[in-house]
């Protein structure tokens, strides 16, 4: 059994008399540890895909699993635990509180983790021991994004998702984020999913799912990632 598997998901999305099918027999596997690209087009499917492995929307037919455990089969309730306890969000736009510093960003995940890790320590693994005190406004886009990846970590999740990450850094800075999440893979044994529109980075990926029109158009397991430092774009 794979650490995570989607089997012929479907998701279909009604507004008033019209159906709108976002997703289609969508089947595809990850492995635990493994760094996950999925590219495609804007409107192919990508972050419906993301929205259901992350419990933040439910499919309309298949079946998806996490570590043995089938999320599909979750009440609301039971995903909101889900949400809480297993899964690590990282978008595009930070999402950080304004008027916490960073340190207090972090802690936010004291307050919804079983067995938290410091927010101190985290902070220092993501390059940023000397800027907990500092306000989101203070710090440069790079550096917020890396409180959210520190955010996501403390909660000690078994995946972590992350949305157009680099979508909006510049391209040295996003370079630089796009290596800590290689890096928290490889180290900590997270799984990372990374959403892109980008398909320069599935060199940086142990696998690779690419989306086109709601369904995966294919799958392919690098056997040997590149470094994100190697890669150009």
């Amino acid at each position: 059994m794979s650490f995570i598997e989607f089997e012929k998901v479907k998701k279909v999305y009604t507004m008033g008399e019209v159906e709108i099918e976002a997703l289609h027999d969508v089947t595809f596997t990850v492995e635990k540890g493994e760094v996950c690209v999925i590219v495609g087009p804007s409107g192919a499917g990508k972050t419906t895909l993301l929205n259901i492995l992350g419990g933040m929307d439910t499919l309309t037919d298949g079946t998806v699993r996490l570590d043995g455990g089938e999320v599909s089969a979750l009440n609301r309730r039971q995903l909101t635990n889900y949400r809480r306890y297993d899964v690590g969000f990282v978008f595009q736009f930070y999402n950080l509180v304004q008027n916490l510093t960073a340190l207090e960003n972090v802690e936010l995940a004291n307050q919804i983790s079983r067995n938290p890790l410091d927010a101190r320590e985290v902070l220092r693994e993501v390059g940023l021991g000397a800027r907990m005190a500092n306000f989101p406004a203070q710090l440069s886009g790079g550096e917020q994004q890396r409180v959210a990846i520190a955010r996501a970590l403390a909660k000690r999740p078994k995946l972590l998702l992350c949305d157009e990450p680099t979508g909006a850094l510049d391209y040295n800075t996003g370079k630089q984020i796009l290596s800590l999440l290689q890096n928290t893979a490889r180290g900590n044994g997270v799984t990372v999913i990374i959403i892109t529109h980008n398909s320069a980075l599935t060199a940086m990926a142990d696998r690779v799912v690419t989306i086109k029109n709601g369904t995966v158009g294919h799958m392919k397991v690098n056997k040997a990632p590149q470094p994100v430092e190697e890669i150009e774009w």
